[in-house]
């Protein structure tokens, strides 16, 4: 399926296919499993294009922190203080050229492992995307597996400076670290001189709201003296790390989902992807970026697209829980980044955010999906579906070190029953539930449209709903592509709603359409009904829209 519009599948990859029925809140690996790469099977492969995908993002890929010992295969063990959870935050890389054993079926052929994952990936014709977290590593981070003749990350540091640019660490010297836990039964981990940790926090004492278990790189930026810039010679680690992403390309990845870019300088970005292109490389580049006032100079580094967190994002969430109007509210927000409209990545769920089926959210799997069709829809950006979200699930479990906050842990050994019974029922619905089938086969409605030339090409414009009741809990807009229309009506509401929508004027002067009536067949891509309808400025077409669901009209016009 060749397309414009990019639709990203995100994958906690540890998670799929663990096939544990019952895990054990904070078990190990022996109690509680992990999936591995081997699960991503054909049949596993095609389901996810079925969702309408065009890449995946398979998270966790690369060798972090963890509690499980693999010193048996030549890996050294990480102290316990320093990782969170059993087993340990993808974002604490502990070297960046290896591969998470916990993925393989043989630890030892990890790398061989991988690269057939990628294969099979490619031959599913879709386009890997892997995490690349460039701002920290692992406190005992290590890599054994670099290329020959590469320096480790602090191999080369004069750890007697806080600051230097040919340092890859900021230190503190004549400190020691302590940390916020200390296990029993073993030594205290001893860090001395203490380096920075990685959200910025330059104390020997981070707090256990710290990202303590990781530790800061140094970009040639000397924060603590006025945050001056160094960037002549080219630091040290702008080197190493252009080198890890080159390494990893060379493997066969398409692209990466930069973790928190935005504490890494744009210098560095425009450095790096300059550079990597000029060489010849196609990349997607997607940056987790939340200060819309620095979009601008992300993109002009060179990122495709950055995170829509604070705008598209938090706004659907707040109409969602009904705390502002859905009218017009989602159009300002969509629109208030102007021309980076569409740079920006959309999402409704994330590793990071709460399941919008969970009580901390939306508490309701179907209005969540409601709203992914309203963001997906609406724009030529990419959108990102998180595994299981097209299934309802709640993350409501209490897993370990996160605790029952409506996430799904990244921290933890894990299974989900929902993505088990999916994969029993060999990746059909037989196995699902009535209601985890509606919520499949919309989301799959979903990713399917995203491939219509409207869709993919045309333009916006928000409509103004006029509705029995609370008109604000209806949220309405149209795609236009040359004669092509496609009409989004969402309900919000707990009841059934004819709706009004009124085409003003103003819509047939931005869409290029002549101002008069023009009549269209209307097929609605939920329900297959076919209508005949006629579009003349403010004459409302009247549509009943399902309570708390959507109408999706594509109208062509008649010959």
């Amino acid at each position: 399926m060749k397309s414009d519009k990019i639709v990203i599948y995100s994958v906690l990859t540890r998670l799929w296919g663990n096939e544990v029925k019952h895990p054990r809140p904070s078990g190990t690996l022996a109690e509680n499993g992990s999936g591995k790469f081997s699960s991503f099977t054909k049949e596993a492969l095609a389901y996810i294009r079925s969702l309408g995908t065009t890449h995946v993002w398979y998270i966790g890929v690369l060798e972090h922190a963890t509690k499980t010992s693999y010193s048996s295969i030549g890996i050294q063990p990480d102290h316990p203080d320093t990782v969170k959870g059993e087993a340990g935050s993808p974002y604490a890389v502990k070297d960046y050229y290896d591969i998470d054993p916990d993925l393989a079926e043989d630890p030892v052929r990890r790398q061989e492992e991988f690269d057939a994952l990628l294969r099979r990936t490619h031959e599913a014709g879709l386009k890997v995307l892997m995490d690349f977290v460039p701002n920290h590593v692992a406190r005992c981070y290590r890599s054994d597996a670099k290329p020959e003749g590469t320096e480790d990350l602090g191999e080369g540091d004069d750890k007697h400076q806080s600051f230097s640019p040919a340092n890859n660490f900021y230190y503190l010297p004549d400190s020691s670290l302590i940390l916020p836990h200390h296990s029993p039964d073993t030594s205290l981990y001893v860090e001395a001189p203490a380096r920075a940790t990685g959200n910025d926090c330059f104390t020997s004492t981070p707090s256990v709201n710290d990202w303590y278990e990781t530790v800061k790189l140094n970009y040639g930026i000397d924060y603590l003296h006025g945050g001056t810039a160094y960037t002549e010679p080219i630091p040290d680690t702008w080197l190493k790390m252009r080198d890890i992403l080159r390494y990893w390309v060379a493997r066969g990845v398409d692209g990466f989902r930069c973790d928190m870019a935005e504490l890494v300088p744009e210098s560095f970005w425009r450095w790096c992807i300059t550079s990597l292109r000029e060489e010849g490389y196609d990349l997607l580049f997607l940056a987790e970026v939340y200060q819309p006032y620095r979009y601008e100079a992300y993109l002009e580094a060179g990122f495709d697209y950055l995170y829509d967190k604070v705008g598209v994002y938090d706004r659907l969430i707040q109409i969602g829980q009904g705390k502002v109007s859905a009218t017009p509210e989602f159009t300002w927000v969509r629109d208030a980044v102007g021309a980076s409209q569409g740079k920006m990545c959309y999402f409704m769920e994330n590793h990071d955010e709460q399941r919008l089926a969970s009580p901390f959210a939306l508490g309701d799997a179907m209005k969540g999906a409601v709203l992914s069709a309203v963001e997906a829809l609406s724009g030529t950006n990419p959108f990102l579906l998180y595994f299981a979200q097209e299934l309802g699930e709640e993350g409501m479990a209490e897993e370990g070190f996160s605790g029952c906050d409506g996430r799904t842990s990244i921290f933890d050994y894990w299974s989900l029953e929902k993505l088990q019974r999916l994969e029993e029922g060999g990746y059909s619905t037989k196995c699902l539930t009535p209601h985890e089938q509606t919520l499949l086969s919309l989301y799959r409605t979903i990713g399917e449209l995203c491939h219509l030339p409207v869709i993919q090409h045309g333009g916006y414009f928000g409509l103004s709903p006029e509705a029995e009741g609370r008109a604000d809990q209806v949220l309405s807009y149209v795609r236009y592509w040359g004669k092509e229309l496609f009409l989004l009506v969402a309900n919000l509401a707990d009841d059934v709603r004819e709706v009004a929508l009124p085409f003003p004027e103003s819509f047939f002067s931005t869409s290029g359409l002549s101002v008069g009536e023009d009549v269209y067949k209307a097929v609605d891509k939920l329900t297959g009904q076919e209508l005949v309808v006629s579009l003349t400025p403010w004459a409302p077409l009247l549509l009943d829209v399902p309570s708390g669901g959507l109408r999706l009209l594509h109208l062509v016009p008649l010959d």
